[in-house]
């Protein structure tokens, strides 16, 4: 986040006082019907599951064809991939766009430490990544590095969410105009699109309708998630770049998109309705602090400032914030109902709010840190629950951790503008990081519990901040 920026005009987040106007239990927007089961019981409208996500034991033996393979379980989990999502275009193509499907050319499994093939884009040597490539339809995959990082750290559905990634890049170059998608469309715009359409694969898997893979609706989900995560781009980077792919938040929200409404809804997606809610820019002239700000008492006494004014609609007495305070139930944060406060750990949240170390994530070592706006976050949340309190909606059922998390959300979107705390490039992706961790408090409620779905974590707060905070007592009644 960046201190300081200006007065800081007095807008206040009038919805929140619609809980108390509509009611934590009325679940129909005026006049709209009912709103759709998008509680801690439902992920996008499927139940959530446990269960281990990757290959099913009965799984057929993938009948496509790939160039170099060593028969590696990498090699196993990306041509079992590719022959899935293949029958899934197979099926969507012609029912959504009226187009048969023809699988690509060519497939390469390659070690980026060693081998130099080529394919119509050039050679593959040190080349760490998965790409297709237009002009010889071919997709390719570095079984060296990139596949093994991937399953090791996230498990073996990152492995498939790349290719299923890549593999919508094919699905671009065969729908073509019904894509909307020429030489000119700026590179993010694919590359959301293509993060869509794996998002429409994967709801596939999840209603078990492939033939190879399952997937659970929680962990599972939350080891895509985060391996979207960490390929993200860097914080900073402008949505205008040639390479420009999306933050965090950028990612998860077009993959979200192709889960929830299908590859119409991806087909759909242009330059205009991209970048009008892209959050990709890069860091202001003044973040002299590349986006982090230390958390110190200073830091706390500016983000109470900006929680006051921010939910000051509500007309609720505000929560004081104290470094130690009446009750530690929740650290580093907790929130205390007896006399509305939210006591903290200073230092515990000094901490979090180091710089994620880059490299050392790339690297599979502890990044340090989430950034300081996963510990504004997590004091946010906490600050929260006290607004709910006060205008009578539930802080302790099954709900009270995602309406949390999309008010903390609705928040952020109000510190976007100048003012003495702003938000600042790559502060929603520490957010998102946040949400990702097992112990999170930014979608837990007044006793730390939250939703078992990551994937419903980081929705909550992404539609808080694109919507506002109607929708959190709306949705998460």
């Amino acid at each position: 986040m960046i201190r300081g920026g200006g007065r800081r005009a007095l807008v206040a987040l009038l919805a929140v006082a619609a809980v108390a106007v509509s009611g934590c239990n009325d679940k129909s927007a005026s006049g709209s019907g009912p709103v759709p089961d998008t509680g801690a019981g439902s992920v996008a409208g499927l139940p959530v599951t446990h269960f281990e996500s990757g290959l099913k034991p009965d799984a057929p033996t993938p009948g496509v064809e790939v160039k170099n393979a060593d028969g590696g379980e990498d090699d196993k989990l990306a041509t079992a991939a590719i022959d899935d999502v293949q029958t899934y275009w197979a099926e969507m193509l012609p029912a959504n766009f009226g187009e048969q499907f023809e699988p690509v050319k060519s497939l390469l499994s390659y070690d980026s430490q060693t081998d130099t093939e080529k394919t119509g884009c050039g050679s593959v040597k040190k080349l760490v990544n998965a790409f297709y490539c237009s002009v010889d339809d071919s997709v390719a995959w570095d079984r060296g590095v990139l596949l093994p990082m991937l399953r090791q750290r996230f498990g073996p559905m990152s492995v498939v969410v790349v290719l299923a990634h890549e593999f919508g890049h094919a699905v671009q170059f065969r729908l073509g105009d019904k894509a909307g998608i020429s030489k000119s469309t700026p590179t993010v715009v694919k590359e959301q699109q293509a993060d869509c359409f794996a998002g429409g694969y994967f709801r596939w898997v999840a209603e078990d309708k492939s033939k190879f893979y399952r997937v659970s609706t929680s962990e599972g989900l939350n080891q895509v998630m985060a391996a979207m995560f960490l390929i993200r781009d860097q914080a900073g980077t402008s949505g205008a770049d040639r390479g420009a792919h999306g933050t965090a938040f950028d990612r998860t929200f077009a993959f979200q998109t192709g889960f929830e409404k299908g590859p119409k809804e991806c087909a759909a997606m242009n330059d205009q309705n991209v970048k009008a809610r892209l959050t990709e820019r890069p860091f202001d002239k003044g973040d002299t602090g590349k986006g982090d700000a230390k958390f110190n008492d200073q830091a706390v006494d500016l983000l109470k400032k900006s929680l006051d004014e921010a939910f000051k609609g509500a007309g609720v007495a505000a929560p004081e914030i104290a470094d130690g305070g009446s009750c530690q139930t929740t650290p580093p944060a907790s929130y205390c109902p007896g006399d509305n406060t939210v006591s903290i750990d200073l230092a515990k949240l000094s901490d979090l709010a180091q710089p994620i170390d880059r490299q050392a994530e790339m690297q599979g070592e502890d990044p340090g840190g989430m950034g300081d706006f996963a510990a504004f976050s997590e004091v946010a949340s906490r600050y929260a629950l006290g607004i709910q309190k006060g205008v009578g909606a539930s802080i302790d059922n099954a709900n009270a951790g995602l309406r949390t998390a999309c008010l903390v959300g609705a928040w952020a979107a109000f510190t976007n503008r100048p003012g003495d705390l702003r938000l600042s490039a790559g502060d929603l992706d520490e957010a998102i990081a946040d949400l990702l961790l097992p112990d999170s408090l930014v979608s837990a409620d007044v006793n730390g519990k939250r939703p078992d779905s990551g994937f419903d974590r980081v929705e909550s707060l992404r539609r808080g901040y694109l919507e506002g905070s109607s929708v959190c007592s709306k949705q998460y009644a």
